[in-house]
């Protein structure tokens, strides 16, 4: 297969999944624009080792290269977004959304909608990719576990976890979760 045929076939193969990447990218780096930069990146990156694809499933192997690429990116600019997760529990409360097309009823589903968006992305970040793989990308756990590179009872651990937090923010009346942030090193400064 000449060069030309390669790039035919990648791009057949990634524009398929082009709203997954950007979807990933953009929950990982909670920024449209970011987003929108690190799927191009990946995009270059799966281009220039896509001779290395063996005719596995092409979907996780291209959401690995994003996910890496969304890491790397956050790592160079927004370090302190990868922050461990923290322990904090929460129980279970669950609502149906309104049945209705009544004016009032859309601004209740959209401000819902709004309260679950801000909801994800204020997951830690381990827990918001399995998250955002599993319920908004349909992925199996063994597909999630070859994504982030962790075994699978890490995948169901984290996801677990990020659906009680999930619960825990969506509760009537909940505040969020406060984590302490580390402030960067200050240039200059004397210690």
């Amino acid at each position: 297969m000449n060069d030309d045929e390669t790039r035919q076939r990648f791009e057949g193969l990634a524009l398929q999944h082009l709203d997954a990447a950007y979807n990933l990218a953009r929950w990982l780096t909670r920024n449209e624009h970011d987003a929108q930069d690190v799927v191009q990146e990946a995009w270059l990156r799966a281009m220039r080792y896509f001779s290395g694809f063996r005719g596995e499933q092409f979907r996780p192997w291209w959401l690995t290269i994003v996910r890496h690429t969304c890491y790397g990116w956050l790592k160079t600019n927004r370090p302190f977004d990868l922050v461990a997760p923290g322990d904090e529990d929460g129980s279970a409360t669950e609502s149906a959304a309104p049945a209705s097309d009544e004016p009032h009823e859309i601004a209740v589903r959209n401000a819902d909608r709004a309260q679950i968006n801000n909801a994800i992305a204020a997951l830690p970040i381990d827990y918001r990719e399995v998250l955002v793989l599993r319920e908004l990308e349909d992925l199996s756990y063994k597909d999630i576990a070859r994504i982030a590179d962790v075994p699978i009872g890490t995948v169901m651990s984290r996801l677990s976890r990020a659906r009680s937090l999930l619960r825990q923010a969506l509760q009537p009346g909940a505040r969020p979760a406060l984590r302490a942030v580390p402030m960067p090193p200050q240039r200059g400064a004397k210690r």
